[in-house]
């Protein structure tokens, strides 16, 4: 653990972690303080060995394409993008993923043969998207701060593990606060009041530290005109409000845009300075010498600078990395000798299962899926990406990947012909359609935009840097053109975002959505297609008909007509829409009172949930609130719980969802705190935002 003789109270792990911190900091010179603003936290000298961060929104991103520093790739468990990950609306699900994810990256950080990467995670991203335009969709949940909350709670939890002690990775969320636009990101404020920023947009944040998380990043832009890296919030809320103890850390290179960009401090010192003051402990920055002229030049003081690193070294203690490996319980993950995870079928069949969870059948008129290959001589699979697995900014590299063309091929097995075409002359990808019993489109965006860094190929496309500029799906050209040489064609849109394919749903029989960079892409997809599994993801995001339904991209104020808590719009597919080979009914709903009282209630609401169907399936079961008598004005409705429920054909389960009168409160901006109303809100349960089942109401007393 260390290289020094003497016991120092910070190497004893009996005692309290505030004491073993100011031992520490006591015995570093200025300038090993300094360098411990940066992202890893060790202190050679010492003996004291920290993590740096690695990022990890959906698997261990040692691989390309930007997750390696110029190091060799190395292979680990790959997920579907976060946005995928939330398609799923399965809470176990998320946390399994994570789980997985921390133990890989605790084997690469401790194997003696790699000693790669770190056991800071910068995930989840608790950001909401708001809005279908901004390119950096695929890292979220999605749109509603309750749903995304959860899930960034979940993926908390598995990163961070049960121990009640020890974590077996930190969670460092990001962006905060209010980062849904890409281009100007750098010194755009996102506006809005006290309401909204409590009851939206920081939500997923608060949520994510009370499942545990001690680490975020604070975002490029401005909230309400001050850079959230030096933004009062940091402290006064997150810290003083929520608890959170550990890690701010800055962006890349936020420091020096608050010079650059949002012209708010003369020089780089400055700038140093007023980050540290503002609560934040880690530079993404070169920081070391601007942080030493602030500190000769007085600008900010050592006991500062003790103040901010506090939380650095809270997380490494968590961590156990300042502790003896006989006393933490994950300090043998990757010992020498140790098989690779990433290899195992534990490891396998999790990624296809998730995978299989997030699949989206959107439209499936005539029952033309499932596939019977029974019934098939000979299938068309085409399209640009149809052969391909491909990975985003923040993705890792897999040990493998199964494209969409070799889990179909190897799913309709030899007895049926597999013809490709990647789409890029039309007529002959119309003539290859017409030949065979089914077509299959798989199309999409490329995660990367098929270009460099901030540079797409297409409008439609989006990525860190660049907000996509249309929602219209180019290769609707392609699908029309197939869909007249044969009309048992099916579109499998593979996309990291919605798209306004309203001719597509309107013509095609047959429509599965599902995102990018899952290692078992083509062999979930083909469980689907061929009804080896029954798909039940769900959509997190309200999809459009048309980009002229949106409001402007810098409105920060959803309540102009964004997500579906305030778009009164007709939506191409609204917000949680999603279907199945098998059919469900909801009937008998009961709520377990009529009245509860404001101040500690809580309801419990149950329904019966029948599966009418003949096959297996899940359904997503939601739950949705609308206020009758608010006095201030109130989303819609709001989601407030959600279950996806296994059903055997002919099975009917009671389903239980409790809902706390808390859960109620809208932020009163003039007490400055959460409120309870009095008065009457609507139960509803339903199978998506727009298609309610049951409906109820239950009276908030004073």
């Amino acid at each position: 653990m260390n290289n020094t003789t003497t016991t120092h109270i910070f190497q004893t792990p009996d005692a309290a972690i505030e004491d073993r911190v100011t031992d520490l900091l006591s015995l570093m010179t200025t300038e090993e303080k300094i360098a411990c603003l940066g992202t890893d936290p060790s202190v050679p000298r010492l003996g004291v060995k920290g993590s740096g961060h690695i990022e990890g929104l959906h698997g261990v991103a040692m691989g390309e394409p930007g997750g390696w520093g110029g190091k060799e790739p190395l292979p680990t468990t790959t997920f579907p993008q976060a946005i995928g990950l939330g398609q799923t609306w399965d809470v176990e699900c998320v946390r399994l993923a994570a789980e997985i994810e921390s133990v890989e990256a605790r084997y690469l950080f401790q194997h003696p043969e790699y000693a790669r990467g770190g056991i800071v995670v910068r995930a989840p991203n608790a950001d909401l998207g708001r809005d279908p335009r901004w390119g950096r969709t695929e890292e979220c949940y999605g749109e509603d701060p309750y749903f995304n909350g959860t899930l960034a709670a979940a993926f908390v939890r598995g990163l961070q593990g049960d121990h009640p002690r020890y974590w077996r990775s930190a969670s460092l969320m990001k962006h905060f606060l209010a980062n849904s636009n890409e281009n100007g990101r750098e010194n755009s404020s996102s506006d809005f009041d006290e309401r909204l920023f409590r009851e939206y947009y920081s939500v997923p944040f608060r949520m994510g530290v009370e499942a545990g998380s001690r680490a975020y990043m604070a975002a490029y832009n401005s909230y309400n005109g001050i850079p959230c890296g030096v933004h009062p919030m940091l402290k006064a809320i997150t810290v003083e409000e929520w608890g959170q103890d550990g890690i701010i850390c800055t962006d890349g290179g936020a420091m020096k845009l608050l010079v650059t960009h949002h012209k708010a401090f003369p020089d780089e010192a400055s700038a140093c300075a007023a980050v540290v003051q503002a609560g934040i402990g880690q530079f993404l920055d070169d920081h070391m010498e601007p942080t030493r002229l602030a500190w000769e030049q007085g600008l900010v003081t050592e006991a500062q600078i003790d103040d901010a690193l506090r939380g650095n070294f809270r997380v490494m203690i968590r961590l156990g990395l300042l502790d003896p490996p006989e006393l933490v319980p994950y300090a043998q993950i990757g010992a020498a000798g140790a098989p690779a995870p990433w290899l195992s079928e534990e490891h396998k069949a999790a990624a296809r299962r998730v995978t299989q969870k997030s699949i989206v059948l959107l439209k499936n008129e005539g029952d033309v899926l499932p596939l019977d290959k029974q019934n098939l001589a000979s299938i068309a699979v085409i399209g640009a990406y149809s052969d391909s697995v491909l990975f985003d900014w923040y993705s890792g590299s897999p040990p493998y990947a199964v494209t969409p063309l070799q889990g179909i091929a190897e799913k309709a097995g030899a007895g049926v012909a597999v013809r490709h075409s990647d789409g890029a002359d039309i007529n002959a990808a119309a003539e290859m359609a017409r030949d065979a019993d089914v077509a299959i489109v798989i199309v999409g965006n490329h995660p990367t935009g098929d270009g460099g860094w901030a540079k797409v190929t297409k409008p439609e496309y989006g990525k860190e840097a660049v907000d996509r500029e249309s929602l219209d799906l180019e290769e609707e050209a392609l699908i029309r053109e197939v869909f007249a040489a044969n009309p048992r064609t099916i579109v499998v849109l593979v996309s990291s975002f919605p798209y306004t394919i309203r001719w597509t749903q309107e013509n095609i029989p047959a429509i599965v959505q599902m995102t990018h960079n899952s290692q078992e892409q083509g062999g979930a997809l083909a469980d689907v297609l061929f009804g080896d599994y029954n798909p039940a993801g769900r959509l997190v995001q309200t999809w459009l008909q048309s980009i002229d339904q949106l409001p402007p991209m810098m409105d920060y104020d959803i309540r102009h007509g964004r997500t579906h808590l305030y778009f009164d719009g007709d939506a191409l597919y609204p917000f949680g829409h999603g279907l199945s080979y098998t059919q469900f009914a909801y009937a008998n709903l009961h709520l377990s009172a009529e009245t509860i009282p404001a101040n500690d209630g809580v309801l419990n609401i149950s329904f019966e949930l029948s599966n009418i169907g003949d096959r297996a399936g899940e359904e997503v079961a939601q739950l949705y609130v609308r206020h009758l008598d608010s006095r201030v004005a109130r989303p819609r409705q709001e989601l407030k719980g959600f279950q996806r429920i296994a059903l055997a054909a002919g099975e009917t389960k009671t389903v239980t969802m409790p809902l706390a009168a808390s859960d109620l409160a809208y932020w009163n901006e003039a007490e400055h705190r959460f409120e309870v109303e009095s008065g009457r809100v609507e139960i509803r349960i339903g199978r998506s935002s727009r298609e309610i089942e049951l409906e109820s109401l239950v009276t908030i007393a004073p």
